[in-house]
């Protein structure tokens, strides 16, 4: 760590808009994004190393009894929704698995076996005190498609839960994020290097989860997702995103058409220049945050501290751009509350 860097630990960030550390800073309005980030980069010599490149409230990290480790958002705890960020440590899956594998890549190379996929999404629902909640979960396809679990009234023509499940929510749907206003029911997204979003409207009545791939960022999957939300009648400045880990923008480096349609989706400020010979790198996380704001949202949850790149920190993230297709998959999940609660 740099001289004058703090101890993150003490929940401290980094300020571009006074060129200096304090213990909290606020989200990133819309309306300024842009200047901020611009700013920013100006002050180079005095901010600290990327990824940070904008101010926002930091994941916490726990470990649970079952010696699970995981990521929770504070401001979506403060809603009362169940939800984390897994990471790879706890779990029962031998290498290049190891240890919490929650997912299975679509290659036909190697897989973990079914039996360990399931053993560890119990102790990763039993870590967060969530084990008693169905699953629900999408096909990813790298695109900007929405799905949408309701809560229905049980009636005459009504399907059961355990049955829509079943019928749509155990991979057959292609999509890339889940809104629900299910109570009880943990949407699910994973990733191996993509940005996880969690998203919950006011009392955690309506949630959602969200996978950001760089073809899903540039299609417009973060703006469908808050669009859905709000098909429920909330508010943009109501919803509260949590950014989990993701690639950092040192590792993702990129080729110049890529750069370009980043470009064409209005995320310039994403793309981090090449030095000469060198390529573009992409801030995926950067980008999110930018769409999210341009969505309304302004209460927002990060991680833009180095240590939860997934290509960095092997230890503690599985990573495809690291790893190859033969490694394993975080989960992010999330669950609605009951509005008679």
């Amino acid at each position: 760590m740099r001289s004058g860097s703090p101890d993150f630990s003490e929940r401290r960030y980094y300020n571009y808009s006074i060129g200096g550390w304090e213990k909290r800073a606020p989200a990133l309005p819309a309306t300024i994004f842009r200047r901020h980030v611009l700013a920013a980069r100006r002050k180079c010599n005095k901010a600290p190393p990327r990824p940070c490149v904008y101010n926002a409230p930091m994941l916490n990290r726990l470990q649970a009894n079952n010696g699970v480790v995981y990521l929770t958002s504070a401001r979506l705890g403060a809603q009362g929704v169940p939800h984390a960020f897994s990471t790879r440590i706890g779990g029962v899956s031998p290498a290049p698995f190891a240890s919490l594998n929650l997912g299975r890549h679509s290659s036909d190379a190697a897989q973990d076996s079914a039996e360990n996929l399931q053993a560890n999404f119990r102790l990763f629902q039993a870590a967060i005190g969530a084990d008693r909640l169905p699953l629900a979960w999408v096909k990813q396809v790298h695109g900007a498609g929405i799905a949408i679990l309701r809560s229905e009234p049980e009636g005459e023509y009504s399907e059961t839960l355990s049955a829509e499940l079943n019928d749509r929510f155990r991979g057959q749907t292609e999509a890339d994020a889940v809104i629900s206003d299910q109570p009880g029911v943990l949407v699910c997204i994973r990733i191996a290097d993509c940005v996880p979003i969690l998203l919950t409207g006011p009392h955690g009545h309506v949630v959602g989860a969200v996978h950001a791939g760089w073809r899903g960022i540039v299609a417009g999957v973060v703006g469908r997702a808050v669009a859905a939300m709000t098909a429920f009648g909330i508010h943009p400045t109501a919803i509260t995103a949590a950014i989990g880990p993701a690639i950092g923008p040192d590792a993702f480096e990129v080729g110049s058409q890529v750069a370009a349609e980043f470009e064409q989706a209005e995320l310039a400020e994403a793309v981090l220049k090449p030095q000469v010979g060198g390529k573009p790198h992409i801030d995926l996380c950067a980008a999110v945050q930018k769409q999210l704001a341009t969505a309304g949202v302004v209460q927002i949850d990060t991680c833009n501290e180095p240590s939860f790149c997934t290509y960095s920190n092997q230890e503690a993230f599985f990573s495809h751009r690291r790893d190859g297709p033969v490694t394993g998959r975080m989960a992010a999940v999330i669950a609605a509350i009951s509005r008679e609660s």
